[in-house]
């Protein structure tokens, strides 16, 4: 029986490699009206143009925590664990401004990265980093801080050092909140995360661009 092109199209998308991005509001696209205005979704396509053949998963919940994150880890392992190639986890920013634990923050970004190096071994994580407002005291900013480059450390994952840099506090890239990201600020953020994140989705594909 020969497949329509619909049914062939939904067998590759199933069978394509994803590239699972697990966040806050940031990664959703809080206040932009479409998901496609997102990073993660800029990222797609800044993929697709260099012939890198991922499908991305945006599974960013606006006001998550890192516990949160933990917590729907199994369920996005379960769902696209075998075809999983990175995991891209942006949490954290809540944690910072609810002054939660930096230990505690530390603990859930271990298991989560753990959790997935266990499930599957094969995909690459990427560790964005997130910085905790000033208010809370250099003593809680700079411990909050240092979690992000310990846990890349420690693991050997990609690290972002800081998603929003160059995006924070400019009013032009940011909404009226002053918080998340206007249209443009995702632009600005994909460009950065894409400096960084390019060559290793590069170096995760074929020749002849599977990934």
């Amino acid at each position: 029986m020969v497949a329509t092109p619909s049914e062939a199209g939904e067998r590759e998308s199933a069978g394509t490699p994803r590239v699972v991005f697990i966040g806050t509001s940031l990664t959703a696209g809080y206040g932009l009206g479409d998901p496609d205005l997102a990073f993660p979704a800029v990222l797609g396509r800044r993929m697709a143009d260099a012939g890198q053949r991922y499908r991305v998963v945006n599974a960013g919940v606006s006001g998550d925590t890192s516990a949160g994150g933990r917590a729907r880890l199994a369920n996005l392992l379960e769902q696209h664990g075998p075809r999983l190639a990175v995991l891209f986890v942006e949490l954290g920013a809540n944690d910072g401004l609810r002054g939660q634990s930096p230990e505690a923050l530390y603990d859930n970004l271990s298991r989560i990265v753990r959790e997935t190096q266990r499930h599957s071994p094969q995909a690459g994580i990427v560790v964005a980093g997130m910085q905790a407002p000033a208010n809370l005291g250099a003593l809680y900013t700079d411990a909050f801080r240092a979690v992000f480059p310990r846990i890349a450390e420690e693991n050997e994952v990609l690290l972002i050092p800081f998603l929003l840099e160059g995006v924070a506090a400019v009013p032009s890239l940011n909404q009226a909140d002053g918080i998340h990201p206007n249209a443009e600020g995702h632009e600005a953020v994909a460009s950065h995360v894409w400096s960084l994140l390019g060559g290793y989705l590069a170096d995760r594909c074929e020749p002849d661009g599977a990934c």
